[in-house]
C-alpha cells in the first residue's frame, strides 16, 4: 500500500457503497456495494482486481455491513487497519450554508450534518451513520466529508433565490442549493482537459443523467445555474422524482384528495418521475417497454426529453451560446437515444449529433458531434469517488 490510497464512503438508507481509490493513478484498488441493509438477506459484492467476493446473509446495520467491507479486504489482501490508508473520504449530500468545501470531520461537524438532515431527510441521517460507523472502524485516520452542494455554494444570486418572503427564505435556510455538484465539477474539468483548453476560457453545459438527474450552466469553470434547489427534487424529470411541479399541485392534493405532507413527499420523491408514468425507473426497462409497443412508456420518455430540452435551452440563453455540452453518468453516458433527442433539431444553433460517433460503443471520454461542429458535443464518464478522494487528499496534506 501507498500513502495515495483513500478509502470513499457513501452511504444510503439501505445501502453502502465504498471504493479504495488510489489517487496517484486515478484507479480503484478494489470498490464494494453492500446491499439490503437491515434485512435478513443482505447481499455484499467486493471486487478487488478480478478477483469477486460475496456475502450472503443478515446485514443488521451499517456498522455490521461496514465490518463485513472491513473484512473483505482483509480476505483480499488489501488490510484497511494496517498502514497505508491516508484518509476516508465520505460524500454527504447537502451541506447547507455552513459546508462549502472538503472538510475534516470532528463530532461538531457530524453534529452539523446531522442538523442539517432537515433539508435532506432522505440523505443526510445514511451519510451521517456511514461517517460514524467508519470513524469508529478506523478511528486513527483523517475522514473527510465532501458536499454535493459544495460546488453550486456560490450561484449568482438571481439564479440562487426562490422569490419568496426573504425573511421566511432567512430563517430557514431556503435558497437554490443544488446537487450532484462533486460530478458537474469533476466533469466540467475533464472536459477542459480533453479539448485541451483553459477552463476559464469555456462556457458548458453539463448534463449528469442518472436515476437523479441535473444539469448546469458553467461558465469560466463556475457554475451560474443548476436544476435542482432547496432539495434534489426540483428540475429535471428522474427516475422516481417529479422534477418541477407546479407547487399549487401540493395544495390541491392536500385539499382534494385529503394528502398529508408526508404522503405527498412519497408521490413526489418515490411515485413520480419515469416510475410514476411508466411504473419503471431503469431506462434499459423503459427502452423495452417502448420497443413492446407501451404508449405510457413512451410518453413518460417523451416528457422526460421535453424537460431536459427545455433546460438545455434555458442554459443555452444565460450562457449567450455554448462550446460544449457534455452528457454524464449512466442514462447520460449509455442512452445514445436520449443524447440524440435532446439535441435534435438544434443544427441552426450550431449543435448536432453525429449518428455513428453516437451509437459506438466506448467507456472514455469521446465527441459525438460531427467534425467541425461549432459547438462540441461530449460523453464523459463521471467519476465522483475518484473526486471525493483527491479532495480528501489535498486537504489532509
Amino acid at each position: 500500500m501507498t500513502n495515495s490510497l483513500v478509502l470513499v464512503i457513501n452511504s444510503g438508507s439501505s445501502s453502502l457503497k465504498y471504493q479504495l481509490v488510489d489517487t496517484d493513478t486515478g484507479a480503484a484498488v478494489a470498490s464494494g456495494l453492500v446491499e439490503r441493509i437491515g434485512e435478513s438477506d443482505g447481499y455484499i459484492t467486493h471486487k478487488c482486481g478480478d478477483e469477486v467476493i460475496e456475502h450472503r446473509g443478515p446485514i443488521p446495520d451499517h456498522a455490521a455491513g461496514l465490518a463485513l467491507a472491513f473484512k473483505m479486504f482483509d480476505d483480499s489482501g488489501h488490510s484497511l487497519t494496517g498502514a497505508g490508508v491516508r484518509a476516508v473520504g465520505h460524500r454527504v449530500v447537502h451541506g447547507g450554508e455552513v459546508f462549502y468545501k472538503p472538510t475534516v470531520i470532528d463530532d461538531a461537524v457530524v453534529e452539523e450534518i446531522s442538523r442539517l438532515s432537515t433539508l435532506a431527510p432522505l440523505h443526510n441521517p445514511p451519510n451521517v451513520v456511514g461517517i460514524e460507523c467508519a470513524r469508529a472502524l478506523l478511528p486513527h485516520v483523517p475522514h473527510v466529508a465532501v458536499f454535493d452542494t459544495a460546488f453550486f455554494h456560490g450561484l449568482p444570486a438571481a439564479a440562487r433565490l426562490y422569490a419568496i418572503d426573504v425573511e421566511v427564505a432567512r430563517a430557514h435556510g431556503i435558497r437554490r442549493y443544488g446537487f450532484h455538484g462533486t460530478s458537474h465539477e469533476y466533469v466540467s474539468g475533464v472536459v477542459a482537459e480533453f479539448l485541451g483548453r483553459d477552463n476559464s476560457d469555456l462556457n458548458q453545459i453539463v448534463l449528469h443523467l442518472g436515476n437523479g438527474a441535473s444539469a448546469s450552466a458553467i461558465q469560466g469553470g463556475k457554475p451560474i445555474d443548476t436544476s435542482m434547489g432547496l432539495t434534489p427534487l426540483e428540475g429535471l424529470v428522474m427516475g422516481t422524482r417529479s422534477g418541477d411541479v407546479d407547487p399549487g399541485i401540493l395544495m390541491h392534493l392536500n385539499r382534494s384528495a385529503g394528502m398529508k405532507v408526508d404522503d405527498i413527499d412519497t408521490l413526489l420523491n418515490r411515485r413520480s418521475g419515469l416510475m410514476g408514468m411508466s411504473g419503471v425507473n431503469d431506462f434499459r426497462e423503459l427502452g423495452q417497454l417502448i420497443e413492446d409497443g407501451s404508449t405510457a412508456a413512451k410518453l413518460a420518455y417523451d416528457v422526460y426529453i421535453h424537460r431536459l430540452r427545455r433546460y438545455i435551452g434555458a442554459y443555452l440563453i444565460e450562457l449567450g451560446g455554448a462550446e460544449v455540452i457534455t452528457f454524464t453518468a449512466g442514462v447520460g453516458e449509455n442512452s445514445a437515444s436520449v443524447r440524440a433527442d435532446a439535441l435534435a433539431g438544434l443544427q441552426k444553433f450550431g449543435i448536432a449529433v453525429d449518428p455513428g460517433r453516437n451509437t459506438a460503443k466506448s467507456r472514455t471520454a469521446r465527441v459525438i458531434s460531427p467534425e467541425g461542429s461549432p459547438v462540441t458535443v461530449l460523453v464523459v464518464p463521471t467519476n465522483e469517488e475518484l473526486a471525493i478522494a483527491r479532495a480528501a487528499v489535498a486537504i489532509t496534506t
